[in-house]
């Protein structure tokens, strides 16, 4: 390519005839020619489809990569076995040319799965009051002195964006229970779905496709604030994708500025004024308007609800001799 750059230049703006560029690069006069007259900038050769003595083998060197892909790796033939195999069968042909029919199959196999494997995906949209989401998320802070780590409940509506946070010191049905009930205060209601991962706390036992044993005491709330809860399949954090995206961006926005508090009340009240103020700075994602705009619109189709959900958890514990039960590491009488 770089030749043929130089020769474009010498003929095109050195104007230098042929016979000189003949002389001086060694080319036949109608390789230049052809160069020149193609108005081409790079090279391209035909290479000839030329028979090859693996060819009589190939079907049989394919199935057997089908095969060993399907072993566990240490149990696999390398490419130097297949290669002796392919000669006990009357292969007279190079290792050398074995080894790049692997490497172009292997090749072919990762475009596959790179494209029609991955299936198509289809762009979440949401109407008004539908659905939201929820997920917990991990961050630290300055409570009475001590820098402790706390559980951060994330709730999200997805139409309108609008956002909640409320931090925890552990992830149990209580904390659960209590962060969805103060969402659905300051969201000002209740969407008809919840989109969930498979929380312990939720999800007793994934079945298959979208099957769950669902936690009684959730199916409890569930119905209790009349919404379906539907849960993402394992490994899949885009079907919930915009509180995944919440959760990093509440470290950026919001975390990075966080003062000390004297208890975790003074935290989430903290919290919920920095949360409604991004609701007015924030603009909406495909929205001309603002976050707290658009909540504005959402908020008629959102079910008011009615008395806070109960969140108990009834456990049975064993008393022991002198009279005391252990629950969560603790003993209490």
């Amino acid at each position: 390519m770089e030749l043929l750059s130089v020769i474009r230049r010498w003929h095109c703006r050195d104007h230098l005839p042929i016979r000189e560029i003949e002389r001086r690069t060694g080319l036949s006069r109608n390789t230049i020619r052809k160069y020149l007259r193609a108005q081409s900038i790079e090279p391209r050769f035909q290479v000839p489809e030329r028979p090859s003595r693996l060819d009589p083998f190939a079907d049989r060197l394919r199935g057997w990569l089908v095969l060993e892909a399907a072993r566990s790796r240490k149990n696999r033939r390398t490419a130097r076995r297949l290669h002796e195999d392919l000669v006990a069968l009357g292969y007279d042909g190079s290792y050398g040319r074995v080894a790049a029919f692997i490497r172009q199959w292997k090749h072919e196999q990762r475009q596959a799965r790179q494209t029609t494997g991955r299936g198509v995906f289809v762009p979440l949209c949401f109407q008004p009051g539908e659905a939201f989401q929820f997920d917990w998320g991990e961050d630290w802070a300055v409570i009475a002195g001590h820098r402790v780590k706390l559980q951060v409940a994330h709730t999200k509506l997805s139409f309108s964006r609008a956002f909640i946070l409320r931090a925890y010191p552990l992830q149990t049905h209580e904390m659960l229970f209590d962060a969805l009930t103060e969402a659905f205060r300051v969201l000002g209601g209740v969407p008809r779905r919840g989109i969930f991962d498979n929380m312990k706390t939720a999800v007793d036992r994934i079945g298959s496709g979208k099957a769950r044993q669902v936690n009684l005491r959730f199916m409890a709330l569930a119905s209790h604030y009349l919404f379906e809860a539907t849960f993402c399949n394992p490994a899949a954090g885009w079907e919930k994708g915009q509180i995944e995206k919440t959760v990093q961006d509440a470290r950026r926005q919001i975390w990075q500025d966080l003062p000390a508090f004297p208890d975790l009340g003074a935290l989430n009240a903290w919290l919920e004024a920095r949360c409604l103020d991004c609701w007015e700075r924030l603009q909406h994602a495909e929205l001309p308007h603002s976050v707290s705009e658009v909540h504005a619109s959402e908020r008629p189709y959102l079910m008011i609800p009615g008395r806070p959900f109960d969140g108990f958890v009834e456990q049975t514990k064993r008393v022991s001799p002198t009279c005391l039960i252990q629950f969560e590491g603790n003993r209490y009488s």
